[in-house]
């Protein structure tokens, strides 16, 4: 395709569909999150789409390959990435199907229009501040904390961008869920759904998968919760399903 692939950057295989994904393995790489977060995410034939804070393109490739939606936008506010998303959209030869934007998903509305799209896909920073240590490298430090934007940033444009019905998927941290359905409800965004994510079937769980649907009634689904391995590094059968081995 007569993509560059600069210093440091790698290709890899995405097993789906042929895609693959441009990245650099001493900024940023894709983790298991986003892959589950595309899992998740229910798209209906013909759908608008919009991932915010694409990073370097997983979730809208991911999304492309696993869905039949019409069109699929991204917002990333780091430019590097943003540059790494377009040459990999372009890798894969999806120019057509899939629009990355260099931008602040708290300004998302303006590059897209309110209430345009039918569902809005988001893996933010898990981490609140100085939460945690905050890696010293910018790019990893901006995907884990909330450095860049909030919670509250996210869901509030969100709420904004997506059309009556529409749908808000995320995944997220589970200590922080009481506080996330607070901030959905708050914007109108009532929780739907939602999936508990367990390391092992005898450990806590280290991460949620939640839909909102904007203006919805209250009512959600617990749905069963997802075992990533069976043993010591060997993946649950569903864990094979969502990655599409």
């Amino acid at each position: 395709m007569g993509v560059e692939i600069k210093e440091n950057e790698r290709i890899d295989d995405l097993q789906r569909n042929g895609y693959q994904i441009i990245q650099d393995p001493e900024k940023f790489c894709f983790g298991m999150d986003a892959v589950l977060l595309s899992g998740f995410v229910k798209v209906r034939p013909g759908a608008r789409v919009l991932d915010m804070g694409t990073g370097t393109g997983i979730i809208p490739i991911l999304v492309e390959a696993k869905t039949q939606a019409a069109q699929i936008s991204a917002i990333e506010i780091q430019e590097e990435s943003a540059d790494m998303a377009r040459r990999s959209v372009r890798l894969n030869g999806l120019e057509n199907k899939i629009d990355i934007v260099t931008g602040d998903l708290r300004e998302a509305d303006k590059f897209f229009d309110a209430a345009s799209f039918d569902v809005v896909t988001c893996n933010p920073p898990y981490m609140i501040g100085q939460h945690g240590l905050a890696n010293p490298d910018v790019p990893k430090a901006i995907a884990r904390h909330e450095i860049m934007c909030t919670l509250e940033d996210v869901v509030r444009n969100a709420a904004k961008l997506l059309k009556p019905g529409g749908s808000f998927c995320m995944v997220h941290r589970p200590f922080r869920l009481a506080e996330i359905i607070t901030v959905m409800t708050k914007y109108k965004l009532e929780p739907k759904r939602m999936k508990l994510v367990y390391p092992f079937i005898d450990q806590e769980p280290n991460m949620v998968l939640i839909e909102g649907c904007r203006g919805g009634k209250p009512r959600m689904t617990v749905e069963k919760p997802l075992i990533v391995f069976r043993e010591p590094n060997v993946y649950s059968d569903e864990m094979y399903d969502v990655y599409g081995y």
